[in-house]
């Protein structure tokens, strides 16, 4: 994988309508896009092989929906107002900023491209400890000991690294002077955990049990790279699980296990993931580890697993002044009851657009095919016949002698069950390229011979191999094919 194929993921992505540049028209917002006709049908499936493997696979795990605006208290009790920053640092000639540990991150790799592997793991320690001490004089001082120059300008004149508070903030009241001040929502964790009890008691859960959720979060980055992998507005997709206090390495290892797992099952290789530990810890965790994927850019955070601890749910209660505990009526091994307790949580989260990019990079193929006297190539997504935003495509050969009509029936009977694609422009080759490039796993050409004796070609993307199968086979091959229970069995 290479920078090269990144580029071409993203110029793929906005040729075929997966992702476009926010408001174009007007020369783009920075660090924001939107999703286009393909794309939304993609994300839409894999959050919802998302939600069926935490939720619908799970007795004790829930889903709720929470509201982006929430009490700004809320945010005092997670931390958020006082602690949740990046270091910065400003380039004096070029007046741009630079997250400081990115510029360091970016030299390392420099290091370990250019086979300088002592340096890179020497700077590596010496970025974690600084940022786990939180010295912003150390990030600094490392910045100019590795000469970092700014990218824009060339030189290394720069400013104090100093912190910079990454939420979004507005107002809400009628009127200007009678307005609080409010906070787009940096995560949705915490509409979790502010419904503990509304979902607990309404729900009858017992310990241990999960509350997932899917939304909106927003963050101020300064530096957002990377097309799709860090934005201002993106999707999480996150699950709480409230466990007794003690059993927290446990439920820990087993969420690491499972979500690896998860990855897995898209079979894009098991070599494209690894675990990344933390060496720097979240002020609520006690062990937190990353799964990785490698982009074309390199290994780069996916999903975090964290051990939360009992913070969120006691500083919330400490916050509101309500008591936000469970009682767990069941004995431990000397029989003696656990009583009254404010649960641990063990948090599964994973960023729904940086699956989404994944996902692009893993299945994008660029392929030689024909023959030796007639040589031709595709550009083919490979994706999962039920990530595809297109399971079908229908293809009468000719827009004439009734095909488009016998076409129009197999398509009123198809997309009760599949999202399909009708088209009757151009040659059938043209169109079968359209389609290995949205990555529709199936296509089915109605010809003459379709007038004759009810059959049709079924051409299958990955192989390019074709069938003629009676119509009335067609249920059955498609439901036979096409099953969320490959990926989630």
């Amino acid at each position: 994988m290479s920078d090269e194929l990144f580029k071409k993921v993203v110029s793929h992505a906005k040729e075929y309508g997966f992702v476009f540049p926010s408001s174009e028209i007007y020369d783009g917002l920075g660090a924001v896009y939107d999703y286009g006709q393909n794309g939304a049908e993609l994300k839409n499936n894999l959050r919802q092989y998302w939600w069926k493997a935490m939720v619908q696979m799970h007795e004790n795990v829930v889903g709720i929906d929470a509201a982006i605006f929430m009490h700004p208290k809320t945010w005092k009790a997670s931390g958020h107002i006082d602690g949740f920053s990046d270091p910065m640092i400003d380039n004096k000639d070029s007046k741009k900023r630079y997250r400081a540990d990115n510029l360091l991150e970016d030299k390392i790799a420099r290091y370990q491209k250019d086979g300088k592997t002592n340096k890179a793991e020497e700077l590596q320690v010496a970025l974690d400890q600084a940022l786990l001490d939180n010295n912003l004089v150390q990030l600094k001082s490392l910045i100019e000991l590795h000469e970092i120059a700014c990218p824009i300008s060339g030189t290394r004149n720069w400013t104090d690294v100093r912190q910079f508070n990454l939420m979004f903030s507005t107002e809400m009241g009628a009127m200007a002077e009678d307005a609080d001040k409010i906070y787009l929502r940096p995560e949705t964790a915490q509409g979790i955990f502010v419904n503990f009890l509304n979902v607990q008691k309404t729900g009858r859960m017992k310990i241990p049990f999960g509350i997932a959720q899917t939304g909106k979060a927003f963050r101020n980055e300064i530096i957002a790279r990377q097309f799709i992998m860090r934005m201002r507005e993106f999707e999480q997709m996150e699950m709480q699980f409230f466990i007794r206090p003690g059993t927290q390495k446990e439920w820990y290892e087993h969420w690491k296990t499972a979500r690896m797992k998860w990855h897995h099952k898209l079979g894009f290789g098991e070599n494209m993931y690894r675990f990344h530990n933390h060496v720097k810890l979240a002020h609520y965790a006690d062990a937190a580890v990353d799964i990785e994927f490698n982009f074309p850019f390199g290994f780069k955070e996916m999903e975090g697993i964290h051990s939360r601890t009992d913070f969120d749910l006691r500083n919330h209660q400490e916050y509101s002044g309500k008591k936000i505990q469970y009682f767990d009526a069941e004995l431990d091994e000397n029989g003696k009851a656990y009583g009254n307790y404010i649960p641990y949580v063990i948090e599964t989260s994973i960023g729904l657009d940086r699956l989404f990019l994944a996902t692009l990079c893993a299945c994008y193929r660029e392929e030689e095919i024909g023959t030796e006297n007639n040589k031709d190539s595709r550009v083919v997504l490979n994706l999962p016949p039920i990530l595809a935003p297109y399971k079908v495509a229908i293809l009468p050969l000719m827009k004439k002698d009734g095909l488009p009509d016998v076409a129009r029936e197999i398509m009123q009977e198809l997309k009760l069950e599949y999202n399909c694609f009708y088209e009757e422009k151009d040659a059938i080759g043209k169109r079968y390229r359209r389609q290995d490039a949205i990555g529709t796993p199936y296509c089915i050409t109605i010809d003459h011979q379709t007038l004759e004796d009810k059959t049709v070609t079924i051409r299958y993307r990955d192989t390019m191999q074709q069938e003629r199968i009676a119509i009335s086979r067609l249920k059955e091959i498609l439901a036979s094919e096409i099953s969320w229970a490959r990926l989630l069995a």
